[in-house]
């Protein structure tokens, strides 16, 4: 793999972070938080470095991410004042209020996942695996006996990497009017016991 995980972001990542998680989710955060400066202006100034495993090749170009959430934060939430920042008073407060709807939950009983990227030319190079091993230790560490992730219903190879993983479909969410805002209809939560 020729990949270290190492825990947390160190502060020269946060550029290149902000460009791996807009990659992975840009196509469905598009139409909220575009355009793309915006949204990397917007990213790097939210990422929590403290709330996530960052994969490193040798290198050192980050070539993966994996974010979590806990009660004191997200690894990619931010605030109304951050967005009020980036995208100016009107346009924050639209942003704010449809990502709200989207969701900003914290499952007290699982610990949850908050984003895995994994560039390009490092998939099917076990990186999100990896990732998502130092997520479990975190998870077990923390005390938790399962972990949460939701995945949008056209992610199919996500999917089948957390299928993979163990991980097992719980329900499914539509978005319903929010669909044509976010690009896909529905998320599929998932969860993983811990042994």
């Amino acid at each position: 793999m020729g990949v270290t995980i190492y825990r947390g972001l160190h502060s020269s990542l946060r550029p290149q972070a902000a460009r791996l998680y807009w990659e992975a989710f840009g196509g469905k955060l598009g139409r909220v938080l575009g355009p793309d400066e915006r949204a990397l202006r917007f990213f790097e100034r939210v990422i929590r470095g403290d709330l996530c495993f960052a994969a490193v090749d040798a290198a050192g170009e980050l070539v993966g991410i994996a974010g979590y959430k806990t009660p004191g934060g997200s690894f990619a939430g931010g605030s109304w004042d951050d967005l009020t920042e980036v995208y100016g008073r009107i346009g924050g407060r639209w942003r704010g209020g449809v990502l709200w709807a989207l969701g900003r939950e914290v499952d007290n009983d699982r610990f949850l996942i908050d984003g895995i990227c994994v560039g390009k030319a490092h998939r099917s190079r076990g990186v999100g695996s990896a990732l998502l091993a130092a997520l479990y230790r975190e998870a077990a560490e923390r005390g938790y006996r399962s972990v949460r992730l939701d995945v949008i219903q056209d992610n199919f190879r996500a999917r089948a990497l957390y299928e993979r993983q163990g991980f097992r479909a719980t329900r499914t969410e539509e978005l319903g009017l929010l669909r044509f805002l976010f690009g896909f209809a529905s998320s599929t939560t998932m969860v993983r016991p811990l042994e």
